[in-house]
């Protein structure tokens, strides 16, 4: 893995004009990718090129991407790919939706939430939403004109969802909807939300109480709060959303009502899985980047790279890297397959993130006092990789998964 992809290397000092990344040779010799795949991945890695690394700074100080980049990746057919034709998705497979996921973290720009839109938000409205909701949302977010975003996350209820507070009551056919909800991913630009909610505290326990609405931009009640400053991701729009007697009516429902937690547990290994594609992919785009700094690089009359050191370091970190890939695909192959088990999805998460903070640090510091400067692109992902063992559960909630699956065996 990790062979060279034929770009000159940068001088140490130059501000860098192309990202590294793992070259479309090489990619195509793993094997769970075919030859429909390379080509597709040549597509998808010209979009990053062309429609968004151009534009990624402007939008890091916008705070959000473009609606026009949404519209754009749908008219490519990078959206809802594995959502069935016959619900206005393209029909394709899980590799093919990896191959975004993979060549967005290669060119190490964060903002485009086409992920969580495509493979988490779409899901739910396509395995759980009546015909009516199909036929009215799939199509325009496969074409990038409704942007979906989910609201699980409150300020007192993160990981363990069975916290949620915001609620929802009956009154008469309708919905009235209370509450709000923080990090909310895409949740400025949304269009389209999946809200978690309470809706029957008798229920025996909080988990068989909860209901899943499809609540729209611009409905009575629902208000936007600020978007949130962070300290990476920060192309990303991540908001709080407000909901005060929002009055829904009852197609707003997703599936059936006090299924929504069952509906949240079927979807999550998926989630987990994204995360850790992104978490490996972005760890090669940095081994290349590194790479390539330390090959140009000089101290002590010669390049950093012939040092002793720094020689272990890198092969320390490819090892890993390729360690990660190895499983990471396996798991792609499992899921694929449809079956990867909520324990294995939550190894590749915590595996696959921490993995990815450890690269980052250690990439980091091989580049040195420019590692640490902002035009550098190992600073950026140095700074986005953070959030990746925190959000679609913790990773310390991701070893209790595990730990679960391990002692609940019987024997």
């Amino acid at each position: 893995m990790f062979l060279d992809d034929g770009l000159q290397h940068r001088d140490s000092k130059a501000r860098p004009e192309t990202s590294s990344a793992p070259s479309l040779t090489d990619i195509g010799t793993r094997r769970i990718f075919n030859e429909d795949h390379d080509l597709f991945r040549q597509s998808a890695r010209r979009f990053f090129q062309d429609e968004v690394v151009p534009y990624h700074q402007r939008w890091e100080k916008d705070g959000q991407v473009s609606r026009e980049v949404w519209e754009a990746a749908g008219k490519q057919g990078l959206l809802g790919i594995t959502i069935p034709e016959e619900h206005g998705g393209i029909g394709g497979d899980l590799l093919s939706a990896a191959v975004v996921w993979e060549e967005q973290m290669y060119s190490n720009c964060t903002g485009p939430g086409f992920g969580l839109h495509s493979d988490i938000v779409m899901p739910y409205v396509s395995n759980y939403g009546s015909a009516a909701q199909i036929e009215r949302f799939i199509p325009d977010m496969a074409a990038g004109r409704c942007i979906g975003a989910i609201a699980m996350t409150e300020a007192g209820a993160g990981s363990d969802l069975q916290g949620v507070r915001t609620n929802a009551k009956r009154d008469g056919e309708d919905w009235i909807l209370n509450g709000s909800k923080v990090f909310v991913s895409n949740g400025w630009m949304a269009d389209l939300v999946v809200v978690v909610a309470v809706t029957s505290r008798e229920a025996a326990s909080p988990a068989h109480g909860i209901s899943l609405f499809l609540v729209e931009d611009g409905a009575p009640g629902f208000r936007k709060g600020r978007k949130l400053e962070k300290i990476g991701l920060k192309a990303q729009d991540t908001a709080e959303l407000f909901f005060e007697d929002v009055r829904l009516p009852g197609d707003a429902l997703l599936g059936e009502p006090n299924r929504g937690f069952y509906y949240l547990m079927n979807e999550l290994p998926q989630e987990r899985l994204e995360i850790a594609c992104f978490a490996l992919a972005s760890a090669e785009f940095m081994f290349e980047e590194t790479r390539r700094y330390v090959s140009a690089r000089k101290a002590f009359g010669k390049t950093i790279a012939r040092l002793q050191t720094v020689q272990h370091k890198m092969a320390e970190l490819k090892t890993e890297i390729c360690v990660g890939r190895a499983f990471v695909d396996s798991c792609l192959q499992l899921h694929a397959e449809r079956r990867l088990d909520a324990a294995t999805a939550s190894m590749a998460k915590f595996w696959a993130s921490d993995l990815q903070n450890k690269v980052a640090t250690q990439c980091l510091q091989l580049h040195g006092g420019w590692g640490y400067m902002w035009e550098f692109p190992i600073a950026k992902a140095f700074v986005d990789s953070r959030v990746q063992p925190i959000y679609g559960g913790t990773n310390e909630i991701m070893k209790e998964l595990i730990a679960r699956s391990i002692f609940s065996q019987k024997g």
